[in-house]
């Protein structure tokens, strides 16, 4: 993963910002030539710096208004053919192995308290899943965000 300098940071920031700002229109906003602007997006690009680009969709507006974290410990010799049976779970929308008392963390979205209990049963008849311990988001208060990182590497002189 590359590191950025402090005008990769003023793109980087003002694209966070409006995201439906074509590259030209950020070089005029930040008085930066437009060859500049897209040599270094196409190298941010390059370099891993962008998540895979996809419109965010909420669950809600599917019908899946119920969000769920799932702490799930697994036998670790089996977590390829979980992630596998896992992938084919579609209320499943994010994992991430962890270190601690749980070996995977899952977020899943569910229609509501049955629905819940279904994936959860669905997700425990994999083999090689041990326990799962379930959270149900009451209110999500802080959305995945990157601005003030930006910010507070600008902040810091930006390199």
């Amino acid at each position: 993963m590359m590191l950025v300098d402090s005008t990769d940071l003023r793109i980087l920031r003002d694209m966070v910002s409006h995201p439906r700002r074509t590259a030209v229109a950020i070089a005029s906003r930040l008085r930066l030539s437009r060859n500049t602007v897209q040599t270094r997006l196409g190298r941010l690009e390059e370099g891993g710096a962008f998540l895979p680009f996809a419109r965010l969709v909420a669950p809600a507006a599917l019908g899946y208004p119920l969000t769920a974290f799932m702490a799930v410990q697994v036998q670790q010799p089996e977590l390829e053919t979980i992630a596998e049976a896992f992938e084919r779970i579609p209320e499943i929308v994010e994992a991430h192995g962890t270190t601690g008392t749980a070996d995977l963390l899952v977020r899943v979205v569910g229609v509501d308290a049955e629905d819940l209990f279904r994936i959860h049963r669905a997700m425990l008849a994999c083999r090689g899943v041990e326990r799962i311990d379930t959270s149900i988001s009451m209110h999500e208060i802080i959305p995945y965000r990157v601005l003030p990182l930006i910010d507070q590497r600008l902040a810091r002189g930006g390199g």
